[in-house]
């Protein structure tokens, strides 16, 4: 006899109606005519709710039903199951609230963790103009990049610079990531000076001089000094996050 029959059977033997099963197992009465009529399984914080419900030995009277659905129970899980008949009704509900809850927090672990989050996307400017200059602006080519583990937490864009200018701590060819963090001395940056986009080490002196360096000093004529009267433009789009701080140049 399938286990439907023998639910059916031993609810109707116990003078039991479908909505006071249901209501004994916290379920809907759709639930039990399911069960009742083979259209689905109860689960198992159900099963045991129903062993208790029924007043019956769930080894005896859904043996074969337990083998169909893969829940032919093993030594331990049988001794689990008799210390749970074993208890008081408040000792088996406590035991039901626990097992609910501990279901409910693995049901949500595996929604967590089936749900991927969608990856961050930062743009990556590539429209470098000349030795040190890059072009973070709205108007330039770029792509978006995903931010992954190799990319700095806390970029929030890329620029690829070409020229040795910044030699050898940022590479001809090489991609800088940026954030809008404010700019300290010795940081280096992307910077708008007139129009033209650079990427240079920032020093402001006590007398209010800008100085914009190239870290290769091969190339110190390719440094930019800005006085604080002079007229000219200068914007910063962001700190270049390098893995550690370098030295002012010498002046």
């Amino acid at each position: 006899m399938s286990f439907s029959e023998q639910l059916k059977n031993r609810r109707e033997a116990l003078g039991m109606t479908r909505a006071a099963l249901a209501d004994r197992l916290g379920v809907s009465v759709s639930a039990v005519s399911n069960y009742e009529n083979a259209g689905s399984f109860p689960k198992e914080d159900v099963l045991l709710r129903l062993f208790d419900a029924l007043r019956t030995d769930p080894n005896q009277l859904f043996c074969d039903s337990y083998r169909a659905h893969g829940f032919d129970l093993s030594p331990a899980e049988r001794e689990l199951v008799e210390k749970y008949r074993s208890l008081s009704p408040i000792g088996r509900d406590t035991v039901r609230s626990v097992t609910d809850a501990l279901c409910d927090y693995r049901d949500e672990l595996a929604g967590e963790r089936s749900a991927a989050p969608e990856p961050r996307l930062i743009p990556l400017y590539s429209s470098p103009a000349a030795a040190g200059y890059a072009a973070p602006v709205l108007d330039e080519d770029f792509t978006y990049i995903s931010a992954d583990e190799s990319i700095p937490r806390g970029a929030d864009f890329a620029v690829r610079i070409q020229g040795d200018s910044m030699e050898p701590h940022i590479h001809d060819g090489s991609v800088v990531y940026v954030n809008r963090d404010p700019l300290a001395d010795g940081d280096v940056g992307i910077f708008c000076v007139d129009g033209a986009m650079l990427c240079k080490q920032y020093h402001r002196d006590a007398l209010g001089m800008t100085y914009l360096f190239s870290l290769n000093r091969a190339r110190a004529d390719a440094d930019v000094v800005l006085a604080s009267t002079g007229g000219r433009s200068l914007a910063c789009f962001g700190r270049v996050m390098l893995p550690h701080r370098l030295p002012v140049p010498q002046l």
